[in-house]
């Protein structure tokens, strides 16, 4: 029995049943404070959590990544987290989305639990203290060796209501992150079903503007471009193909999913949330995440660089996305779901079965 096998244990057994017990969104804020208040507990947390291996060391877009798996845009939206999921066995972390202005977030309840379908119904809508105070948060972190990455998308609020207005909010936030050097990547993130101004960057002569503003800053920097999840293929290789002949290399297959007859999700838990909004995360968003990665690397090759996310609990899942065509991964619910060693124990079991041996 490993201490991964213990921790994955005790989580599941003991505390998860205790924290699910309360609001998911409150225990998220308590969590989150906490893991900022440790963060300097290098030496305890690597020892219980992480683990140390040369082979899964890669190189990608001009990052060198420890390991392939990572924290997902969603969870540390506002930074706290950046110094601590690195200890955690994570090879790169995403804070954010983050906005330019400051947005309190959507109506609540913003975070519901579908514990049956391993699942969470989000509403957050972009929830963020802003660019500017994230911004100093992070100067103020030491994370010299740390691969941090910023997701950017729009302010949530009623004055950021036009394209443009959007643009220049997207715009504002690359600026400000653009020379920070702990910030080795950007996701560019227009896909979030929960925000006022979405339906706008479903156009391609839209996604094409932004794009083209975004380049007039001459980011120097990888950017990933967080793909819908709920996409034909025919409309996701446009924009493939828009981002490629734009310099934009890197694609995250998916995001949340609305529809509320996905097969993954418990009719009784659907039943809960019928009078809710938001995006589900989690299972239900398995199966569309590894469709699109497959399409998508056949399509396209090595000209892409691919994180798979959405769905992931264990090295099974992992390993599912990795051979549809995933170079890296990115893991949001199923470290809640599964507790703090996911990245650790994850790692291990890819080592133990020879994965990275094939690579």
């Amino acid at each position: 029995m490993t201490k991964f096998n213990i921790q994955h244990g005790i989580y599941k057994n003991i505390l998860r049943p205790i924290i699910f017990n309360f609001d998911a969104e409150k225990v998220h804020n308590l969590t989150t404070n906490f893991g900022e208040s440790i963060e300097n507990m290098e030496w305890l947390l690597e020892t219980l959590y992480s683990y140390k291996n040369e082979k899964p060391k890669k190189s990608l877009l001009g990052i060198d990544f420890d390991n392939p798996i990572g924290l997902g845009a969603g969870f540390d939206y506002d930074g706290h987290l950046t110094k601590t999921m690195k200890h955690l066995g994570f090879g790169f972390n995403t804070v954010g989305t983050v906005s330019a202005k400051p947005y309190e977030g959507n109506k609540p309840p913003r975070m519901t639990r579908l514990i049956k379908s391993k699942s969470i119904l989000v509403n957050k809508g972009f929830k963020s203290d802003g660019a500017a105070v994230i911004a100093k948060r992070l100067d103020q972190k030491n994370l010299k060796n740390h691969n941090v990455g910023i997701s950017i998308g729009n302010s949530n609020i009623p004055s950021v209501n036009t394209l443009s207005k959007a643009i220049d909010d997207y715009l504002f936030t690359f600026g400000l992150f653009n020379k920070r050097k702990y910030v080795r990547y950007f996701e560019l993130n227009i896909s979030c079903p929960n925000i006022i101004i979405r339906e706008s960057f479903k156009s391609m002569e839209n996604i094409k503007r932004l794009i083209k503003e975004i380049n007039k800053l001459k980011v120097k920097k990888p950017i990933f471009m967080k793909m819908h999840n709920e996409i034909e293929f025919e409309e996701s290789d446009k924009i493939v193909k828009t981002c490629l002949d734009s310099g934009i290399q890197g694609f995250i297959f998916a995001n949340l999913i609305g529809n509320r007859q996905n097969i993954a999700l418990n009719k009784s838990e659907v039943s809960d949330i019928k009078e809710l909004k938001g995006g589900l995360s989690g299972k239900p968003t398995f199966d569309g995440s590894n469709r699109l990665i497959a399409h998508t690397r056949q399509k396209f090759g090595k000209n892409v660089v691919i994180i798979g996310s959405g769905g992931i609990f264990n090295a099974q899942d992992a390993l599912v996305k990795f051979k549809n065509g995933a170079d890296l991964i990115q893991i949001v619910t199923g470290l809640i779901f599964e507790g703090p060693q996911i990245a650790g124990d994850i790692n291990s079991q890819l080592i133990k079965n020879k994965f990275y041996l094939d690579r």
